[in-house]
């Protein structure tokens, strides 16, 4: 066995001269190179639109980022292996059409391609374009069925308990108002704020009361900067990055008991998560500071502070982790009994009475929101929980749902899937898995996908909303329904005959409501029923067992769609549905797939743009893996008859 024959030094080492006898047809790289890199090279015009044209030095080719993007992920690597995988790897110069030893860029020119890509809105270019290509070539449907599924992504940050995140919020914001202000600009409490929450960390042995104090006092603490920061010398100041978070994080955290609001007003009305507004989705109302009614001197606003310690039965909750959302805590927050009211210290001599009278309180577990931001670091990541004892998960971070297409043929032995990843959404983990089905199906409309004729999906995804919606539109979703509410012992709304379109219900005992009435909600629009059996139930032979021990008379009370609900919930019993069902069972595969194969689980970045890029990369290099490996296994074949009559010969 000897190599080929070069006729000049330049060819040994080309990659050229090398493809045919060290990539064969069946190669990842060399299909890679004929089927992916063309695609991208097809959207050279959208990527050179993030770079401009006649101003700074001359910009590396967007194509060639986009494709070693394409193979950073598919081989799970990080930016400088990336290159250096560039720099030797003959398979990585063959797939992007380059020859080894061409020049080569620093590993940071990656973190500024992603960095072009969230600025002008291409996050998911890389993405649409292997779904188009697949499009095209025949292997995805415009419209299929797809199947749905969540998952749970962690951030790259660390767990933080309350104090812990505020005082670490008070710190950046500190430096950056420090960077910002020469000293004789700085108020005259700076420089016990700089020693505390700069220079000095709290004590981790310390008991539950003294960090209580200590979170009364980060509080009060907090006001007063950002009474501060509310002037309006100081504007260009507050809207610092830190500086707004800062408002956001002590709006989440306290509630002012006396006075008006000054600085944080602006927070009620657009809370500024990483430079954009979130208004349309705004956290729980905020309880603001006071403003006092004259400007204090320097000695009245060290007054501010907070110096009193609470009693015993006063000492406020330490959360050692993030509480769940819909305000129920985790059981490590369950600490102490209540919060306290943390007063100012007595105001000095000259004080006014609005400085004395301002009161600062860490909220209570039931008033923390969901949304809140548990690490500075990464104010987009949240908490979520899912389960309940043994099984219960908890995580701070964010939630992808993954859809993919179903095909129902049968594959041959060692056959490669058919199906692929049509979409892939990254949404904050408070979330819940039917507004991420929202968020999917205007992706997918988005990238020119209509909407599947059938959806297989878990019980997270199924409402009688959902159900009516899809039979409207000739469409089906296929999971079964959440069971309804009751307590042990007791008849539950399945157990009753509820026909909503005729106004009448017929109970368990066989007797019909005798009254129906229409609700509607002012705000949402949510229209419901309640059904009356009143004088039926005095004598009832199955009160027991339908009625509570003070309760008169049963009452139900449904949704306007309750008769597809309830059709479905009779559907899932029977062994056709659970046939249909089986057809869901494989995102579970594709599902650890992504996790184990490409990283899903883990954030790379912080912030949700970054994360929403690193998952379309994902879903990407997914999708390449499976077409290139679907391509291999159609040319085995002829490859396999190419290489018999060789293999005599040897």
């Amino acid at each position: 066995m000897s190599l080929p024959a070069f006729s000049t030094q330049s060819e040994l080492f080309s990659t050229a001269g090398l493809s045919g006898s060290l990539f064969a047809a069946t190669d990842r790289y060399r299909l890679f190179g004929q089927q992916v890199y063309p695609a991208l090279a097809r959207i050279g015009a959208p990527l050179e639109a993030c770079y401009c044209a006649d101003n700074g030095r001359i910009a590396l080719e967007p194509v060639l980022l986009l494709g070693v993007s394409r193979l950073q992920y598919l081989e799970g690597v990080p930016d400088r292996q990336a290159v250096d995988l560039l720099h030797y790897h003959a398979g990585w110069n063959f797939a992007l059409n380059r020859q080894v030893g061409e020049e080569l860029f620093h590993p940071t020119t990656r973190v500024n391609f992603r960095q072009r890509l969230l600025d002008h809105d291409r996050s998911t270019i890389g993405f649409e374009t292997v779904l188009a290509a697949l499009v095209e070539a025949g292997l995805v449907a415009r419209q299929s069925r797809q199947r749905l599924d969540s998952t749970q992504m962690l951030g790259q940050i660390s767990r933080m308990s309350r104090l812990d995140g505020v005082r670490e919020t008070l710190r950046l914001a500190l430096q950056e108002l420090e960077a910002a202000t020469k000293p004789q600009e700085r108020p005259v409490f700076w420089a016990g704020l700089w020693e505390r929450y700069v220079e000095s960390q709290v004590d981790y042995r310390a008991n539950v009361e003294t960090l209580g104090r200590k979170l009364g006092a980060a509080g009060a603490e907090v006001w007063q900067l950002l009474e501060w920061l509310g002037s309006p010398e100081h504007s260009e100041l507050a809207a610092g990055p830190q500086a707004q978070l800062l408002a956001r994080v002590f709006g989440e955290q306290f509630e002012v008991l006396s006075g008006k609001p000054s600085l944080l007003a602006k927070e009620k009305e657009a809370v500024i998560v990483n430079g954009a507004s979130a208004a349309a989705e705004p956290p729980e109302t905020v309880a603001e500071p006071a403003v006092p009614e004259s400007n204090p001197t320097p000695s009245e606003e060290l007054a501010l502070r907070v110096n009193a310690a609470p009693t015993a039965s006063e000492a406020p909750e330490m959360v050692a982790e993030p509480a769940a959302p819909e305000s129920h805590p985790p059981p490590s927050e369950e600490v102490a009994a209540r919060d306290p009211v943390v007063p100012a210290s007595p105001p000095t001599s000259g004080a006014t009475v609005a400085a004395s009278a301002m009161q600062v309180q860490p909220k209570g577990k039931g008033q923390l929101s969901s949304d809140r931001v548990q690490n500075p670091h990464d104010p987009d990541a949240t908490y979520a929980v899912k389960g309940q004892g043994e099984k219960k998960k908890e995580h701070v971070g964010y939630k992808v749902q993954v859809a993919e297409s179903v095909s129902e043929a049968i594959l041959a032995p060692g056959e490669p899937t058919g199906n692929f990843i049509t979409g892939i959404v990254t949404h904050p983990a408070y979330q819940s898995d039917e507004a991420g089905a929202v968020q999917m199906e205007r992706e997918q409309a988005r990238m020119g996908l209509e909407k599947p004729p059938v959806l297989y999906v878990d019980g997270a995804c199924v409402s009688a909303q959902q159900l009516a919606q899809a039979q409207a539109e000739g469409r089906e979703i296929i999971g079964p329904a959440q069971p309804s509410p009751g307590k042990e012992g007791r008849f539950t709304v399945e157990d009753f005959q509820i026909h909503v379109e005729e106004r009448q219900a017929i109970c368990p005992a066989g007797k019909a409501s005798t009254q129906c009435s229409r609700l509607e909600e002012a705000s949402s629009g949510k229209v419901s029923y309640r059904f009356e059996f009143s004088t039926q139930c005095h004598d009832c032979p199955l009160r027991a067992q339908c009625l509570g021990q003070n309760q008169p008379h049963r009452t139900v009370v449904v949704g306007e769609h309750h008769t597809v609900l309830q059709a479905r919930r009779k559907e899932q019993q029977t062994d056709a549905f659970q046939q249909r069902m089986k057809h869901r069972n494989a995102i579970e595969g594709t599902q650890s797939e992504l996790v184990r194969g490409h990283g899903l689980r883990r954030a790379r970045y912080r912030g949700l743009g970054k994360v929403k890029l690193q998952n379309y990369f994902i879903g990407a290099a997914c999708n390449v893996k499976r077409w290139m490996r679907r391509q291999a296994w159609k040319l085995q074949p002829a490859a396999s008859a190419i290489r018999t009559p060789a293999a005599a010969v040897n």
